[in-house]
């Protein structure tokens, strides 16, 4: 088994950060980006931590003395959106752009305007990574980062000061069933400690949409069904009852929630592969942290990303060569050891290096055993048509006003409708 401790790099989101690493010396294992032996400056854009760490792409220059790389990385997930479809076919985006899973329905509506994935690398991914990212004339615009397979994420410090069990094989017994077995869990650590049992609504609600097979959108046809969908409702109405008295209304991404993972404002949260960096990144003193092998519901799958280069990039074919590197199977073993973002490569998750991980800062935690059995039980790949990254962003703004007492569910419910409404 791998002992390596996974290495973090901190995530910080109140402001962009920007790391241009200078070229390498003379290398062993030199050669040249294609488009000539000219000196190339190749620009990556991201969001939150993608595992691509100063040292990562310093291998790659190191093996081609020619280029530069400058990673920019943006401050959240939504600005970069922003940017991304301002940009795209004019002029202004990086070299490679890091798009999340859920632009795809309206990046497919601009596929033309993206360099193709070459027709050799298909085979690389899991298939629904490569359909999802595949335009209806067959072309693949999207080089597959990971995916998100959920596990729970708890402070076994603080379940014990609670009573509750910390071995995470017993957490895991104590959490396995629906939803509601999750939330009467909580209420057992919110009458123990009186403090919060989880993070925030507007997380826990996208672990439970995420199980839903067509919670906005008619698969068939398009249309918007998000507001007449009772499960949307049940969700709805479930989380924001727990939320009343479990959980601690820090919105994710914002300076209270990174400084709520280690001060201890919550006690559990739910943990795609990839949130593993972000809780070490800025938490790193805190000892308590774990992982149980369960997610409330079965299984869930939440986020997960690809690499794509604008067709008019000035250095499109180094760019389609750095974006190759970046998403081939070793290289995304060792993203997944930085920052924990699952591979998406059927060869990646075959690596003893993955599945023999095990995480030092989680208490040793077998994390990629674990994260295998997480995707593995994954059953539902929710539909996300051209609207779901709007309505579903209108639904976590729908949830933190509820979260900070500026609407009562009810009225938070009917100006999220509206707001659906005004979509079709």
């Amino acid at each position: 088994m791998n002992t390596h401790a996974l290495r973090r790099t901190a995530l910080v989101a109140a402001v962009a950060s920007t790391s241009a690493l200078v070229l390498a010396g003379c290398s062993g294992a030199g050669g040249s980006a294609s488009g000539g032996d000219g000196d190339v400056t190749l620009t990556i854009a991201t969001f939150n931590d993608f595992g691509y760490t100063d040292a990562l792409l310093q291998e790659y220059m190191d093996a081609h003395p020619n280029v530069k790389i400058v990673h920019n990385k943006a401050a959240t997930s939504n600005e970069a959106r922003e940017n991304y479809f301002q940009k795209l076919g004019k002029t202004g985006l990086a070299d490679i752009e890091a798009i999340e899973v859920d632009w795809l329905p309206e990046v497919m509506e601009y596929a033309d305007l993206l360099a193709p994935v070459p027709d050799d690398l298909k085979s690389r991914w899991l298939d629904y990574k490569v359909e999802a990212a595949t335009s209806a004339d067959g072309k693949l615009v999207g080089y597959g980062t990971d995916i998100g397979p959920e596990g729970v994420c708890y402070r076994s410090d603080l379940f014990a000061a609670a009573g509750l069990p910390t071995d995470r094989a017993e957490v895991a017994k104590m959490l396995e069933g629906d939803w509601s077995t999750y939330f009467a869990a909580g209420d057992k650590y919110v009458a123990a400690t009186g403090k919060a049992f989880f993070d925030s609504a507007g997380g826990t609600y996208q672990g439970a949409i995420n199980q839903v097979e067509a919670a906005y959108e008619n698969p068939d046809d398009g249309s918007i069904i998000a507001t007449s969908n009772p499960e949307v409702e049940k969700i709805y109405d479930q989380v924001l009852a727990a939320s009343a008295t479990q959980s601690a209304h820090l919105g994710q991404w914002s300076d209270d929630w990174f400084a709520g993972l280690s001060n201890g404002a919550f006690a559990t949260m739910l943990c795609p592969g990839w949130m593993l960096g972000v809780i070490e990144g800025n938490a790193p003193e805190v000892t308590g942290w774990d992982i149980a092998n369960v997610f409330p519901g079965g299984a869930g799958n939440w986020g997960g990303s690809y690499l794509t280069v604008p067709g008019n990039g000035k250095n499109v074919e180094a760019a389609q060569e750095l974006a190759d590197w970046l998403t081939d199977p070793e290289t995304q073993v060792k993203a997944f050891e930085n920052a924990g973002t699952f591979p998406s490569q059927t060869d990646a998750l075959k690596a003893d290096a993955l599945t023999g991980s095990v995480n030092a800062y989680f208490n040793d935690a077998p994390v990629g055993e674990m994260l295998s059995e997480r995707a593995q039980a994954v059953k539902v790949s929710p539909y996300k048509g051209q609207f779901y990254f709007q309505i579903n962003d209108a639904m976590q703004k729908a949830l933190t006003r509820v979260e900070d007492g500026t609407q009562s569910a009810d009225e938070s419910w009917k100006q999220w409708a509206s707001e659906v409404d005004a979509l079709s």
